[in-house]
């Protein structure tokens, strides 16, 4: 039993910490709800924790502001996809199974196999795919490798054309 109350006690520890980080880490980034997460160190069991970004998405309207400056967009739909229907102008297509390595490469091969800028992990990224899915996926595997001003648009290749008709129609 004392054993077993020695656990609870843990859990209910780590519980609080989590909460209390993640509270902190509120009050750091102005008042910006963020995540606790565990940041391993190399060659050490222990670890430090850090505040990390929850994931973000952006509007058509937002996105089309960002095309105007020197954000890079990232389509992660298939080549067949794009060839078939389209994309966003400007926008860099690495499909979703190549994503961890395209951000691997030296910028020199990215720019030679996908034909656009290498990002860098400080770079303003937006992933976009058919509808969400696959670009959220993208999202997380970008941030998971440091990618913190990565961002996706969850309405994807469907939403853009919608609003792109839907503004030539007014």
């Amino acid at each position: 039993m004392p054993r077993a109350l020695g656990f609870i006690s843990a859990l209910l520890l780590r519980t609080a910490i989590r909460g209390w980080a993640a509270e902190v880490c509120r009050q750091d980034r102005n008042q910006r709800l963020l995540s606790w997460a565990p940041f391993y160190l190399s060659q050490s069991s222990s670890y430090r924790s850090i505040c990390t970004a929850p994931s973000e998405s952006v509007t058509y309207q937002e996105l089309k502001q960002m095309l105007k400056s020197n954000t890079i967009v990232i389509d992660v739909r298939e080549s067949w996809e794009i060839k078939e229907y389209g994309q966003i102008p400007g926008s860099i297509n690495v499909p979703l199974g190549q994503v961890e390595q395209a951000l691997k490469l030296k910028p020199s091969k990215f720019m030679e196999t996908y034909n656009g800028k290498m990002p860098s992990t400080s770079d303003k990224i937006v992933f976009s795919c058919l509808a969400g899915i696959r670009s959220k996926a993208a999202l997380d595997a970008a941030v998971s490798m440091g990618y913190s001003r990565a961002l996706h648009f969850p309405g994807g290749w469907e939403e853009w054309v919608r609003q792109e008709f839907s503004e030539k129609q007014h």
